[in-house]
C-alpha cells in the first residue's frame, strides 16, 4: 500500500478522533451544568414561586413573582424599543444603502456593538441615563436591554433581507411599486420568518442579562409597575439570592436560574422552527 496513502489515513482518523473528543468534552460539561440546574431548579420550583413575591432576609416563605413580572416588562419593553429601530437599520442597510460609504461604516459600528460586554452597555446608560435623572430606574434598565438588541435585529435585518432575490423586487418595481411598497409588501413578506427568528434570537439574548441591569434597573424586595424606580427583575435577584447565607434564597435562586434557562430554551427552539420554516419554502 501507498505510504503517502497510510500516512493521510492515519491523519486523518487522528484528527476525526480529536474532534470528537473536543465535542463529547464541550457536551459532557454542557449536560453536567444542565443536571446541576435541572436538579436544584425542579426543588425550588413550587405555586408559591408564582404567586408571592421575594422574602425578606431569613424568611422561608415567599416566590419570585414580582421578579418575573418585572423581568417581562423591562424585557418586552427593551425588545419592543430595540426591534423596531434595528428593523429599520437593517432595512436601510439591505434596501436603501447598499453601496453607500456610510453603509459600511454603520456595519462597521454595529459589530463593535454586537461583540460589546453588556456590562460596558450598562455603564454608558448608567453615565447617559441614571446619573442625569438622579437614581436608578426601569426605565434605564429598558433602554440598556434596547441598545443590546439593536445590534442583534440589525444584523440578522440584513441579512434576511439580502436573501430575498432581487427579481422579486424588480417584478414588483415593473408594476409600478414604489420602493416602500415593495419592501413592506415583497421583501418583508418573503423573509417574515427570518426577520421574526431575529427578534427572537434577541429576545433571548437580553433574557438573562445581568450586567446593564445592575447599573440600571437594580433590584428591590417589594412588587413594583412604575418604571421611574427600581424594580425587581429575576438576573439581579438571583445574583442577590445566590451570594446570600440564606438557604431558601439560594433554592430560589437555582429555581429563577431555571426558569430563565428554560424561556432561552423556549425562545431559541423557537427561532429554529421559524428558520427550518423558511429553509423549506
Amino acid at each position: 500500500m501507498n505510504p503517502i496513502y497510510v500516512s493521510r489515513r492515519r491523519n486523518n482518523v487522528i484528527v476525526k478522533y480529536l474532534c470528537l473528543g473536543a465535542a463529547l468534552f464541550g457536551v459532557t460539561w454542557l449536560a453536567l451544568i444542565l443536571f446541576t440546574l435541572f436538579f436544584n431548579g425542579l426543588a425550588g420550583i413550587n405555586f408559591a414561586v408564582f404567586t408571592q413575591d421575594t422574602p425578606p432576609p431569613g424568611s422561608t416563605d415567599g416566590g419570585l413573582r414580582n421578579a418575573i413580572i418585572g423581568s417581562i416588562i423591562m424585557t418586552m419593553i427593551g425588545v419592543g424599543i430595540g426591534a423596531p429601530l434595528g428593523l429599520f437599520a437593517g432595512t436601510y442597510l439591505a434596501e436603501y444603502g447598499k453601496h453607500d460609504k456610510l453603509t459600511s461604516v454603520i456595519r462597521f459600528i454595529n459589530d463593535i456593538l454586537l461583540s460589546a460586554p453588556s456590562i460596558i452597555i450598562g455603564l454608558f446608560i448608567y453615565g447617559a441615563i441614571v446619573v442625569p435623572m438622579g437614581g436608578f430606574s426601569a426605565f434605564a434598565g429598558c433602554l440598556a436591554l434596547a441598545v443590546i438588541v439593536i445590534p442583534v435585529v440589525v444584523r440578522t435585518t440584513e441579512d434576511m433581507l439580502g436573501l430575498v432575490p432581487n427579481p422579486l423586487r424588480e417584478a414588483a418595481s415593473a408594476l409600478g411599486m414604489p420602493r416602500s411598497l415593495v419592501i413592506r409588501r415583497i421583501a418583508y413578506r418573503a423573509a417574515r420568518a427570518g426577520l421574526i427568528t431575529g427578534v427572537l434570537l434577541a429576545t433571548a439574548r437580553v433574557a438573562g442579562e445581568t450586567a446593564p441591569l445592575l447599573f440600571t434597573a437594580l433590584s428591590n424586595q417589594f412588587f413594583s409597575l412604575d418604571l421611574t424606580k427600581t424594580m425587581a427583575n429575576l438576573p439581579v435577584t438571583i445574583n442577590n439570592f445566590v451570594q446570600s447565607p440564606y438557604a431558601y434564597w439560594k433554592q430560589l435562586a437555582w429555581a429563577g436560574a431555571l426558569l430563565i434557562t428554560l424561556t432561552v430554551l423556549a425562545l431559541n427552539i423557537g427561532a429554529r422552527i421559524l428558520g427550518a420554516e423558511r429553509i423549506s419554502k
